[in-house]
């Protein structure tokens, strides 16, 4: 797939840029997206801004960007072309929005990747913000409050709040867009998203497993199943029997 292939050179870069990152990945949904059309559109957005409160003022008053609290697993929310267009998302992908104006504006804003919801902080400061909820201003307890109400547990603290790194927010975007298509049974969104994954550090067997999954219901027996047995030699046994037998499955639908 050349869609995927292209996300992988890109993000094999030492330092990929967020932003065509980002549209690389949702031409995996669309191969068509025109990254400098949306590259454009971001340059558009910064136009004008001058400092923090103008990039909130532009981002969430003016033009109106909001969190999609009645289609939270829409896929387009995880697309940052769709995004751009309907003026709504998800919390990760309107802090992808704000950094990205921001970095333009002059106005460096960081991701930060609290477990469960996703924020953003000005480069250097303090201050953390709930994009998801028009910029608002949230305090250590507020967060706190927020990874309880979202079933976080255990000790909170600001080692939660540590800035995310461009290949961690692409592996949550990814993340987020697999158990959404999981959920629709989608096996073709479910194949080139995992397919980017594995483009990125921390995937393993288990994405293995679940492309070779999509892969069969797809019909594409002999890929899923050279997948499963590509994965067989360095297995605990227990785990290469049952992937030898997933294989053979898959190998029987040509008989």
């Amino acid at each position: 797939m050349d869609v995927v292939r292209r996300f992988a050179e890109l993000v094999g870069q030492p330092d990929p840029p967020l932003d065509r990152a980002v549209l690389a990945l949702a031409a995996g949904a669309d191969p068509t997206v025109d990254i400098e059309h949306w590259l454009a559109e971001l340059d558009r957005l910064a136009a004008g801004v001058t400092g923090l409160d103008g990039l909130l003022h532009r981002l969430f008053v003016e033009e109106r960007f909001r969190g999609n609290t009645a289609s939270y697993l829409d896929p387009r929310n995880s697309l940052l072309p769709h995004v751009l267009t309907r003026r709504l998302g998800i919390p990760i992908t309107l802090a992808v929005v704000c950094m990205e104006v921001g970095r333009r504006a002059g106005v460096p804003i960081d991701g930060v990747g609290m477990p469960g919801h996703f924020l953003v902080r000005p480069t250097g400061g303090d201050a953390l913000l709930d994009v998801f909820d028009g910029g608002t201003e949230m305090s250590l307890a507020n967060c706190e409050a927020k990874f309880r109400e979202l079933g976080g547990t255990g000790p909170f603290g600001p080692h939660l709040l540590d800035t995310t790194p461009t290949w961690v927010i692409l592996a949550r975007m990814l993340e987020n867009l697999r158990a959404v298509f999981r959920t629709l049974r989608r096996p073709a969104g479910s194949e080139w998203v995992l397919r980017m994954r594995l483009a990125l550090p921390g995937a393993g067997m288990a994405e293995q497993v679940e492309l070779a999954q999509a892969l069969g219901v797809q019909a594409k027996w002999v890929e899923g199943a050279r997948i499963l047995e590509a994965q067989i030699p360095g297995a605990h046994p227990e785990i290469a029997q049952k992937l030898e037998t997933a294989a053979r499955s898959l190998r029987a639908h040509l008989n």
